[in-house]
């Protein structure tokens, strides 16, 4: 099975080259992040007729998540179960955001997942994020644990460059958010409970990125960084056969800012 994970940045803007992209790759399950869009606009006809059925979870023109599995799609779950949301007004009650769903697909339990960015180092956003990422380790250890046969895969789009392998320029984010300490802490301690990195042992670095800036020619310069990950419970990790970065669909006209990450996976 082929399974993958793509930040398309406007999932309507780029339907033409997300459904091209699926049937040159073979691809099986299609973890999508920032689709931009509310469920009734989403092009679920489109990807129906080359076979994939769809679970998507979006409440405006911003996040939004979604699975296209040709493969099945089963016990859909909007959010985790901890999930907690967000208010930039401390007087309004925290909004749950469209950044998780879940589903079965060929026995693999997959989370397409998009981790809040942060924003700025003081901002409320950057609590969030932390928390965000705190209570998504709190259940992914609870649904590992419960259920150690069931391959479980989290899949998205992070927010976080784990070390300085991981960004072009380590001095050029001193100070700013995914590179800080506390992020990184609260990435590595998916690894505390037994999830791993499945795509970094096929895909090695320094220099080796999943997004690319679209101002001062990031891509053509090389500069940017690995924020987009597929961890892998243990059951799961095992079934790894290869994993890769597609760079190439970074290029052209009307690319996504990331590049999808794809993982085979014995059937």
């Amino acid at each position: 099975m082929r399974l993958a994970t793509w930040n398309v940045n406007s999932v309507r803007a780029r339907t033409d080259r997300i459904l091209d992209w699926l049937q040159r790759t073979g691809t099986d399950v299609l973890a999508m992040q920032e689709t931009k869009c509310k469920d009734e606009q989403f092009p679920y006809e489109r990807f129906e007729e080359l076979g994939y059925r769809v679970a998507h979870v979006g409440l405006s023109q911003w996040n939004g998540v979604a699975i296209a599995s040709r493969v099945g799609l089963d016990d859909v779950q909007i959010g985790f179960e901890d999930q907690p949301g967000f208010s930039k007004d401390p007087e309004t009650d925290p909004a749950l955001e469209a950044r998780a769903i879940g589903a079965t697909c060929a026995g693999v339990r997959v989370w397409s997942l998009y981790v809040p960015n942060g924003r700025d180092l003081h901002d409320p956003h950057y609590t969030y994020k932390l928390d965000w990422l705190a209570k998504l380790r709190a259940d992914a250890h609870a649904w590992a644990t419960a259920a150690p046969e069931q391959p479980i895969a989290l899949v998205g789009d992070w927010n976080v460059a784990p070390t300085d392998d991981d960004v072009w320029d380590p001095a050029f984010f001193e100070g700013k958010t995914h590179t800080s300490q506390p992020e990184r802490d609260a990435f590595h301690a998916f690894a505390e409970v037994g999830y791993t990195d499945v795509v970094r042992p096929y895909a090695p670095g320094p220099g080796v990125y999943t997004y690319w800036d679209y101002t001062q020619l990031r891509f053509p310069k090389k500069q940017g960084m690995r924020i987009d990950f597929v961890l892998g419970s243990p059951s799961f990790t095992a079934r790894v056969t290869g994993a890769e970065i597609d760079r190439n669909e970074r290029k052209g006209k009307g690319a996504s800012d990331h590049a999808p990450v794809i993982v085979d996976l014995d059937v």
